[in-house]
Order: structure tokens, then sequence, then C-alpha cells
């Protein structure tokens, strides 16, 4: 029997909301929230309740019946770290997310509004793996320092989903495969896929790794951490230029492949010194990961937004196919991910993890 789920995926500065019958959609909406509302609240968890009554208001107006629902799921965030699968939300999970927030990101609401919204209906709510998705083998995590810790934060709903289509493309078992999975968005992700288990990527969310339209990568520490001890930048200040204000954002000021393209086209060289060095830094870091698998790789993934731009996807394949195949899901659809996990409990087809 068909089963209908609501998918809900908070944004910065939007809600986007699905329901779906089995892999179908039925219903959706993005409902954007005006940057002077959202800069009301202190923090993001304060912004469940006007979130949540948009949502209700939403589908009241497009006479929507939520008894109709077998279940509700909403977009992971930042929790402690996980193994990958779907998860039953439940109590403790949503009161971390609430009162004891690991990080700060509008994904947190995602595991709250499903709950709450479930909850009155006595149907389950469910989250999909999380940004925290941590399945790094031992020797990744060591950084050098021992006090700090190499730690998993990425884009693992599209990672995961992606990498199983592409399996299900090449025929072969998404656990029989070695495959680098590289998601190009806002922020870049890269990881080594080891027979289904991402054992070692870059910490997306704090800007390890290559540069990216929003992320600065890594950077040489000397100066980073003269620059934190000059007194000239806060720490608020700092973390921007890492994360949010870093990358082509920081040299070109603005985050839009597209655009930067376009400046390239009419000549511009310096857009295309910046636009080819984030290219340059993203294929270094794909040739780091084919060394984790003694250069046996099977396929290299490209996904995400940037994806759909053909001359980063050309100029990428240039430097990497020699390692092996390039496959372009270009793209994501996190809304159809998170249903497809949720599905996979519902019909039995696996057990949900418990927080």
């Amino acid at each position: 029997m068909a089963k209908k789920v609501l998918v809900i995926n908070p944004g910065s500065t939007s809600t986007k909301i699905s329901i779906y019958l089995d892999e179908v959609v039925l219903l959706e909406k993005k409902i954007i929230h005006p940057t002077e509302l959202i800069q009301k609240y202190r923090t993001i968890a304060e912004q469940y309740d006007f979130r949540k009554q948009m949502i209700l208001d939403f589908l009241y107006e497009s006479k929507f019946d939520l008894t109709s629902l077998d279940a509700v799921c909403g977009r992971g965030g930042i929790l402690r770290p996980l193994a990958s699968g779907t998860y039953l939300i439940n109590e403790k999970m949503v009161n971390e997310l609430l009162y004891n927030p690991r990080g700060e990101h509008a994904s947190n609401l995602g595991s709250i509004l499903a709950w709450e919204i479930a909850k009155p209906l006595k149907i389950p709510a469910f989250t999909v793996d999380p940004v925290v998705v941590d399945e790094m083998a031992p020797i990744a995590r060591i950084s050098g320092m021992p006090i700090i810790e190499r730690r998993s934060t990425f884009h693992a709903l599209n990672h995961k989903a992606i990498a199983r289509k592409a399996a299900k493309d090449l025929n072969i078992a998404y656990s029989e495969l070695n495959m680098i999975v590289v998601h190009l968005g806002g922020g870049v992700s890269v990881g080594a896929h080891y027979k289904g288990r991402v054992i070692d990527v870059n910490d997306a969310l704090e800007g390890d790794g290559p540069m990216s339209p929003e992320r600065s990568g890594t950077v040489p520490l000397g100066p980073l951490y003269r620059m934190c001890f000059s007194g000239k930048y806060t720490l608020e200040e700092i973390t921007k230029m890492n994360h949010g204000k870093g990358g082509l954002v920081a040299y070109l000021g603005s985050n839009d492949a597209r655009e930067i393209v376009k400046r390239i086209e009419g000549n511009d060289e310096y857009s295309k010194l910046i636009y080819e060095a984030m290219i340059y830094q993203i294929a270094k870091e794909i040739g780091a990961c084919a060394t984790i698998f003694y250069g046996k790789v099977d396929a290299i993934i490209l996904t995400g937004g940037m994806a759909q731009e053909p001359y980063l996807v050309k100029e990428l394949t240039n430097r990497v196919s020699f390692i092996a195949k390039v496959l372009v899901y270009p793209g994501e659809d996190e809304m159809l991910s998170l249903a497809q996990g949720a599905l996979r409990v519902l019909n039995k087809q696996e057990s949900p993890q418990i927080y």
C-alpha cells in the first residue's frame, strides 16, 4: 500500500516542504522567510514556532488532510556523530537540538518540526543521514595535534543518496564499490566511499579541504594563527572568513558559479585564475582520496548544484579522469532522499536507528 510522507527541509531563509505518495510529489512549497524576520531571533531554535505555523497554514490553505499522513521526515541537524541510516526522532534528540545544540545550523529545526507535527497525529517522525554521519576510519581521525581530532561533518544525505543511485546505475552493490563522491555546493565535501562506508571526508562545515564558493578551505596555519592573535579581528569575523565569506565570495564578491563563468567568458583573467584555483584544489582532494584506495577507484561521482555548470565539470573531469571514470549527477534532491529514507523504514526494508 502506498505511503504518504511529509518532508521538511529548513534553510537559513526558507523552509521547503513536500508531500510524497511513495516517491511521487503530491504537493510542494518553498516558504521564504524575510531576512528582517529571521534577524529578530537570537538563535535557530527560537525560529521553531513561526516556521511550524507557516507550514501548518500552507497545508490548511491547500486543504491537505494531515491525518492521511503515514510519517513526517525532517532534515537532520548537528547532533553527536552518528552511523548512516534513518533515525526515529525522539524526545532526547529534540531536547538536544533545542536546549544544547552542538552547532547553530538551520537544519537543526528539521527534526524538531517533524517531531512536533507528527506527535499529535501519533505517527512516526524520522530524519535521514544528518550532516554528522561518521564512518571515518581510525587512521583518518589523526590530525597531527593530539588535542584536535579530524571529524566527519559533510553533505551526508546527498552523498549517500547519490552513491546508491550511482551503484544502481553501475549495476554493482554499493557495498562492493570504491567511490569518491564530490558534493559541489556552497561548501565542497569530497568523501572516500569504501564498500558502503565514508571512511574519510573533509569537514565541510568548518571549511576544511578545498575552497568553495563560500568557504576558504584549508589555509596556511602560520599566517592564520598570527592573524587570530593580532587583535585586529574577532573570533566571529575570522569564522566568517573561513565559512560564509570565504572562497569565491571573498576573492570575487560572488558565490554564484554561473555569474563567474560569464565573467571568464568576458575575458576576466582574475576571475578565471580564482575559479580554476578552486577546481585545482578540488582535484587535489580527489587525488588524495584515491590514495586511500591504493588507486583502485571504481568511479568518481560529481553532484550538487555546481555540477550543473559545464565549465567546472569539464575542467575537473580533465584533471581526474585518469584515476577512474567520472559520473555526473547534477544538483541534489534532498527532499526525495529524505522521503526515500522514511519509506525504506515504513516498507520494512530497513530498521530505524534510535538516537
